[in-house]
């Protein structure tokens, strides 16, 4: 089992889930998906004396990305008085850049104020590992909600980091111009479920969940839908 810990910051209006992550052992830290109110985040890596070496992303939505280059900067500081390179981010798969890049015009339909476009210093790719520490998060594309949705999964860990693919009795909004309900339900029966019931899962939004309780009770997993 690794060594690990997490603090989940719900922010924004959206009360979107920032989670920061870190091992235990080597302090090795991550912040996944800040969608705003990086003065918030920043004060929590200062109490527990963290400074993060990753920036992930689940995907391009504005709750979930609109925070990461102001945070990015803070941080790049704070490493840069250390002597150290910038922090990377990392994520989602390169088919939500047009998301990313319109994260300026969506706030502003929302009346928000602050969050920034963003291009993130590399992409992912299905398959891939991404390691923190003791941690290692398999990289698993599963579109629907946005085109280039992933989620991060470890499986010894028993940890993931699932975005909006996929909430307590619930799962990601498809009804969008880009989404694809099929394919999102497709992807957590085939793809997330089959990793493990005991699995436990961080969502986008609202009290997580494990695999195994959503294959058994979600109501959005029980029946093939056509949509």
């Amino acid at each position: 089992m690794s060594d690990f810990q997490i603090a989940v910051i719900p922010v924004t209006v959206f009360q979107q889930n920032c989670t920061v992550l870190w091992d235990t052992k080597t302090r090795q830290c991550a912040v996944i998906d800040p969608g705003g109110e990086p003065g918030r985040i920043i004060d929590l890596l200062n109490r527990m004396d963290l400074l993060p070496e990753l920036i992930l992303l689940t995907h391009g939505h504005l709750d979930h990305a609109g925070g990461a280059l102001a945070l990015k900067g803070v941080i790049d500081e704070a490493r840069s008085q250390m002597g150290l390179g910038k922090v990377p981010v990392v994520g989602p798969d390169e088919r939500d850049m047009f998301l990313l890049q319109s994260i300026e015009t969506q706030a502003a339909k929302f009346g928000i104020t602050g969050l920034r476009n963003i291009t993130p210093d590399r992409f992912v790719t299905e398959g891939e590992v991404i390691e923190l520490g003791s941690l290692k998060f398999q990289v698993v594309h599963v579109p629907g909600h946005t085109p280039g949705h992933v989620a991060f999964v470890d499986p010894a860990a028993k940890l993931a980091l699932v975005g909006d693919i996929v909430f307590r009795q619930g799962v990601g909004r498809s009804d969008f111009e880009y989404g694809d309900g099929p394919a999102l339900l497709a992807g957590i029966k085939e793809k997330l479920l089959p990793m493990g019931d005991d699995i436990a899962f961080i969502c986008g939004h609202g009290e997580g969940s494990t695999f195994g309780a959503e294959r058994r009770e979600n109501p959005f997993l029980q029946y093939d839908f056509h949509f």
